[in-house]
């Protein structure tokens, strides 16, 4: 789509988007369950329609990474072998939402299929857009009587309404036939009086008549990217978001479209809504990050539950050990999202190194127990603890856990690596695999700790990303942090433009650990807007680089071992 096209189709004034100029994007998935948090996708379909037609489609198969249940395939017809070569749902998503951008979302029981998105775009570290979303059940329950159709399933509804595609299990089918089921439902809303996309927001189940009056809260928000602030009768912060189009996006709190129970509440407290107007998607995201972090608002789910991270650092002792902690040290390895996935890589390592695991202070000429503890028995430490090992014997084991820490080798991996060909030739194939993930694990874990502290090193960097319509974005970078940022429309001399925001940005003092004091999730923000692919350097003071003995070299190897299948030998 180009971008006038889009602006076009978003720049509605305050009657609503007529219907004939929304673009709909109707959606189908098919999953391993029916839970969002703990199954996964398994094929993504879309239909992309406006004005009656078709104007796009856009289908895969998804690897869900684990096996599909026979009940599930027995419906579907999808099997492991049919996704055994399909892209990761990571790789695949960011090109969906591309495909969706700008658009009203549509589904069959929209809750089940959004809520699928959302957590993939959780567990990607990806924004969900938060677009209008149509749900044909609730439409169909609006529209039609129970004289017309038994239920409201898609193959009913597709035979009572006549849809060109008979509906059956499969992503691509199912959203084609939901196109028909819309269409048809679309053409009875005339006399409802329903002519916009507001309209069509509104009519699905009502509208409170205290959401409906504060409508006006949305007045006079530009149609640009920027954070929004719902603020309470002392104005305090109540919620915090981000938008492309702000206006679009907070009149959306006010539609039947906003169904969440705590965000109707908030509605109900809020006397005005402000804004910060933002040059691009980078800024509008690093401002609510730390307008999160300032205010805490409290119907943010990030302010009652905060980003927490984990690190594993090298403790100062004659015979150091792996930590676990919340504040990085200097040569710290992390972000870990979880305890346990710090865990899992702590163990991982120790297996490679042997390095102890106690928590004994254990002085330089030896420790004082009588008898060796069970690590020791299981071959997995020296014992330190009763002498069997002086500081100098013990110092190969930190060597390699130094070098995985900085980047500067990865001897321990290529250990883990070959422990993990022992067992499945010797047919050991679970614990094959156990050693597998957790050698996965800890490989992500390096290298994205590796690159985040790379970016954090930099005192300075200029990056530009083009604005679609012959323009430039313009981000200046201050380790890891975001210091400026600018637009150059088409037509604009860029460069001046750059000095300019060089000149204005903001000082960056850099502090402890590898991040340089910087709050994980702006670096991580940062960092994804940096490496997208048409992003491009302007300046740079020092080289931006990754160790060369970094992990990122095993980025492929983890990619294809989060694919594997257990037992093990699928690997072969």
């Amino acid at each position: 789509m180009s971008r006038i096209a889009e602006d076009q189709q978003l720049s509605f004034d305050e009657l609503g988007q007529p219907l004939r100029d929304v673009s709909f994007v109707v959606l189908d998935l098919e999953t391993t369950g029916g839970r969002a948090a703990s199954d996964e996708i398994t094929e993504i379909a879309a239909v992309k329609v406006r004005g009656g037609r078709t104007i796009g489609e856009f289908s895969t198969l998804v690897n869900p990474g684990r096996p599909i249940p026979p009940s599930i395939s027995s419906i579907t017809g999808i099997t492991d072998a049919m996704v055994a070569d399909a892209p990761p749902l990571a790789a695949v998503l960011p090109s969906f939402l591309e495909f969706c951008a700008g658009s009203a979302l549509v589904a069959h029981n929209a809750s089940f299929d959004t809520g699928f998105l959302r957590a993939a775009c959780e567990r990607s570290d990806l924004s969900w857009p938060a677009p209008p979303v149509v749900c044909t059940v609730r439409l169909s329950r609006r529209v039609l009587s129970p004289d017309e159709t038994p239920n409201h399933k898609l193959a009913t509804l597709a035979r009572v309404l006549g849809a060109r595609t008979t509906p059956r299990h499969r992503a691509l089918d199912d959203a084609r036939a939901t196109v028909d089921v819309l269409h048809a439902l679309l053409e009875r809303l005339g006399s409802h009086h329903v002519y916009s996309l507001e309209d069509l927001l509104d009519y699905l189940p009502r509208v409170t008549p205290q959401q409906r009056r504060k409508r006006t809260l949305a007045d006079g928000l530009p149609d640009s990217p920027g954070v929004y602030l719902f603020l309470g009768p002392n104005d305090e912060v109540l919620y915090v978001g981000t938008a492309t189009y702000l206006r679009r996006r907070v009149r959306q709190y006010f539609t039947a479209g906003e169904r969440r129970g705590r965000m109707r509440e908030m509605v109900a407290l809020a006397h005005r809504v402000d804004h910060v107007e933002c040059a691009h998607a980078l800024e509008a995201e690093v401002r609510e990050l730390r307008l999160l972090e300032a205010h805490q608002p409290r119907y943010n789910r990030r302010s009652k539950f905060p980003s927490s991270v984990w690190w594993i650092s090298l403790t100062e002792e004659p015979f150091p050990r792996l930590t676990i902690t919340r504040k990085p040290g200097s040569s710290s390895l992390g972000p870990f999202r979880s305890r346990k996935a710090a865990g899992n890589a702590v163990e991982a390592l120790e297996d490679a190194t042997r390095l102890r695991g106690c928590t004994d202070r254990i002085p330089k000429g030896g420790g004082s127990r009588r008898h060796p503890c069970a690590a020791h028995e299981m071959g997995r430490c020296g014992a330190p603890c009763v002498g069997y090992e002086g500081t100098t014997d013990y110092e190969p084991r930190v060597v390699p856990v130094r070098e995985v820490l900085s980047g500067s080798g990865d001897s321990a991996l290529r250990r883990l690596r070959d422990t993990i060909a022992e067992l499945s030739e010797t047919r050991r194939f679970e614990e094959a695999a156990t050693h597998r993930d957790r050698l996965a694990e800890l490989v992500r874990g390096l290298d994205r700790g590796h690159r985040l502290a790379a970016l954090a090193s930099v005192p300075e960097l200029v990056a530009a990303r083009p604005d679609g319509s012959g323009g430039w974005l313009f981000a200046v970078v201050r380790h890891g942090r975001l210091a400026s940022a600018g637009t150059a429309p088409r037509g604009t001399p860029p460069m001046p433009v750059v000095d300019r925001l060089q000149a204005a940005a903001r000082t960056v003092l850099p502090g402890e650990g590898p991040l340089r004091g910087a709050q994980v999730d702006e670096v991580q923000a940062v960092h994804r807007w940096l490496t997208g692919g048409d992003a491009r350097m302007v300046r740079c003071d020092s080289p931006w680089s990754e160790p060369a003995g970094a992990a990122g070299s095993w980025r492929e190897w983890a990619e294809s071992a989060s694919r594997a299948r257990v037992p093990y030998e699928g690997a072969d």
